[in-house]
C-alpha cells in the first residue's frame, strides 16, 4: 500500500508498505479522505512538540471499513470517520470522561503513525459511523470538533461578547460554535483574507484585522468593556501573552493553541480581572457527535471551507506550496 512518511522536518516520501493486519478488537480501514491540518505542518515544519521521526502525519480521516469485530456495531463496507486519540480508559483524566487528555494519549499522526496511507487498523471503539454525511464532512469532523470542544471549555452563553484570535482552521471552528451558541462573535487576524472567509462564509460581521488601532477598534465595539470569552487560535507566543489584554473583567481566557515555548502575563493584569485561564486540548466523543449533528442540520458550511484538494501520490509535491500563506487553505483534503 502507498504510504506518505515525513523522515525528517522539511521532507516527504511516497513509500510502499505492507497492509496492516487487523488484531482482535481492530478495525481494518481503506481510508478514503485526509484532512491537512495545521498539526500536520508543524510536523512538516518541525515544530510539534510531542513527535519523533520519522512519522506518517494524518489524524483527520474517513473511509470504508475493510474488516471489523463480529461482535462489534460496524460491518464490511461502513463509512466512517476516526477519533484519532486513542486514550487508555483507565487513568486520572478518562476516569473523569476527559479522554482529550489522557495521561497516555497517542495521537493518530503524532505519537504514532496516522493515516496519510491506504490502509489502518484502529481499535474499534475509535471508529464510528458517518450516519449519512460525505466522506469529505467525515474528514473535517476532528478539526471542527477542537473548536466545539474549546467553545465548551468556555461556557459561552447566549448574548455573551466572545473574541477568537486567529482565523485559521481551528479559529474559524471555534468562531463558528461560539456563534451557534449564540454568542457575539468577533474575529481578530492579521490576514484579511480569512477575515473575509469569517465574513462571507460563517456571517461573521465583526471581524478586525491586527494592526497598531486594534485594541481601541475592540474597546469600542464592546463599549469599553472586552470580552467575556477570549480565545487564543494563533500559535503564537505574543499573540498568546497580548490575549489577556482583551479578556473582561471576570472573563475567562481559553487557549487552544500550544507552542513550544513558555507563556506569561503580567500578573496585576491576570488577577485584577479575576481570570478563569482554560487550556482546551483535543476533543471527545460528545463533541465529534455535537459536530456531526450540526452538518447534518445543515449549519456547517462544509462546502466553503473545503478550499483544496489532492491525492496521496501527488501530496509529497503538493505540501510545500500549500505551507505557503498566498496559497490561501483553508482546509485541504487528500484523496486516496
Amino acid at each position: 500500500m502507498k504510504t506518505v512518511v515525513c523522515p525528517s522536518p522539511g521532507a516527504l516520501e511516497l513509500v510502499e508498505r505492507p497492509v496492516p493486519q487487523a488484531a482482535a478488537g481492530e478495525v481494518l480501514l481503506r481510508v478514503r479522505r485526509i484532512g491537512l491540518c495545521g498539526t500536520d505542518m508543524h510536523i512538516f515544519r518541525g515544530t510539534q512538540p510531542f513527535l519523533q521521526y520519522p512519522r506518517v502525519m494524518g489524524h483527520e480521516l474517513s473511509g470504508e471499513v475493510v474488516i471489523a469485530p463480529e461482535d462489534g456495531e460496524l460491518a464490511l463496507g461502513d463509512q466512517v470517520y476516526v477519533m484519532p486519540y486513542l486514550s487508555c480508559g483507565a487513568c486520572v483524566a478518562c476516569r473523569q470522561g476527559k479522554t482529550n487528555c489522557c495521561t497516555n494519549i497517542q495521537v493518530l499522526g503524532v505519537h504514532r503513525d496516522g493515516g496519510m496511507t491506504e490502509y489502518l487498523t484502529l481499535p474499534a471503539r475509535f471508529v464510528f459511523k458517518t450516519d449519512g454525511i460525505s466522506l469529505d464532512d467525515g474528514a473535517m469532523l476532528e478539526f471542527l470538533a477542537i473548536g466545539a470542544h474549546a467553545v465548551r471549555r468556555g461556557g459561552v452563553r447566549p448574548g455573551q461578547n466572545v473574541l477568537v484570535v486567529g482565523a485559521g482552521p481551528i479559529g474559524i471552528a471555534v468562531a463558528l460554535f461560539a456563534r451557534l451558541k449564540g454568542g457575539n462573535v468577533t474575529v481578530l487576524d492579521s490576514r484579511e483574507d480569512r477575515l473575509a472567509f469569517c465574513r462571507t462564509a460563517l456571517g461573521i460581521e465583526q471581524t478586525v484585522r491586527v494592526d497598531d488601532n486594534d485594541k481601541a477598534t475592540l474597546s469600542a465595539l464592546t463599549g469599553g468593556e472586552f470580552f467575556d470569552v477570549v480565545f487564543d487560535a494563533t500559535g503564537n507566543v505574543k499573540a498568546m501573552e497580548r490575549g489577556l489584554e482583551f479578556v473582561a473583567h471576570g472573563g475567562t481566557y481559553v487557549l487552544v493553541s500550544i507552542v513550544l515555548d513558555r507563556i506569561s502575563f503580567a500578573d496585576p493584569e491576570f488577577h485584577k480581572r479575576e481570570t478563569s485561564l482554560l487550556g482546551s486540548r483535543n476533543a471527545t466523543a460528545d463533541d465529534f457527535r455535537e459536530v456531526l449533528a450540526a452538518m447534518k442540520a445543515g449549519l456547517v458550511p462544509t462546502g466553503l471551507m473545503n478550499t483544496h484538494r489532492t491525492t496521496l501520490a501527488e501530496f509529497v509535491d503538493v505540501l510545500p506550496r500549500w505551507m505557503d500563506p498566498a496559497a490561501g487553505v483553508i482546509k485541504a483534503i487528500v484523496e486516496v
